[in-house]
């Protein structure tokens, strides 16, 4: 019960920094993007902060960290996979669900940083709007972040990998850097309790560009699924189904 009422207290002042912070850097990335990326660093890195000594999560990075232009397909667990990534990574933006631009806040910054919204009910659709889009806001180098799943699978769970990320291989012609994690055991995809532990996201090795994109898809699917069952169960969790 009171590392419940300790998590609750973390995620209720969690919210209130993402206010304040959005409020205070607001004018600063209307007309700036550095302004956007300042603020959302800011913010991940309070709650990196208050997440070690208030609920016990140490955040870890392992790996070599992109600077160039790559496409960036990540494991996605929880909220704090994204900060983790997004902070690593020195110009980064995201393919993400339409629904976060009308969010308050965080849709002005989303729109500030390049996002690029999919309307993830559309199917064949969305993939070639998607591919339309990147292509018109990737005019500054950087680093395109999607999830191969479309959303946060949590530990244990098994979903397969979209073609969105295959079909990006192929247009962009870039190499792709998988991300592993292990978030998902200590800051769940639903739910206040959080759990003590060291939650970790690992870039993996590059996968060079001109792959077969049925190849590179599963090769994808392969690596980042492996590092990070073998991330989880570091972190005392069994993806196959039992608890340490």
């Amino acid at each position: 019960m009171l590392r419940w009422i300790v998590s609750l207290i973390f995620v209720v002042q969690m919210y209130v920094a993402i206010v304040v912070v959005g409020l205070a850097f607001a004018p600063y990335a209307l007309v700036s993007r550095e302004g956007a990326y300042g603020a959302c660093k800011t913010l991940s890195r309070w709650v990196f902060w208050t997440a070690g000594w208030m609920v016990g999560i140490r955040t870890e990075v392992r790996g070599t960290v992109p600077d160039g232009e790559v496409i960036v397909a990540a494991k996605h667990q929880s909220f704090l996979d994204i900060m983790m990534i997004f902070t690593a990574l020195p110009r980064a933006k995201f393919i993400m669900k339409r629904e976060i631009l009308w969010t308050p806040i965080v849709g002005l910054y989303a729109q500030r940083l390049g996002c690029v919204p999919v309307n993830r009910g559309k199917r064949g659709a969305a993939i070639a709007k998607m591919v339309k889009d990147v292509a018109r806001k990737f005019t500054e180098p950087g680093q395109l972040i999607i999830y191969s799943q479309g959303t946060r699978v949590p530990p244990g769970v098994k979903k397969p990998y979209k073609v969105g990320t295959g079909v990006l291989y192929a247009e962009l012609k870039q190499p792709c850097v998988p991300v592993a994690t292990n978030v998902g055991v200590m800051w769940p995809k639903r739910g206040i309790l959080r759990k003590p532990g060291v939650a970790v996201v690992e870039f993996l090795d590059p996968i060079a560009p001109g792959m077969d994109r049925d190849a590179f898809m599963e090769r994808l699917e392969q690596v980042v699924e492996t590092r990070s069952d073998d991330l989880m169960r570091e972190a005392g969790f069994d993806p196959d189904g039992r608890n340490h």
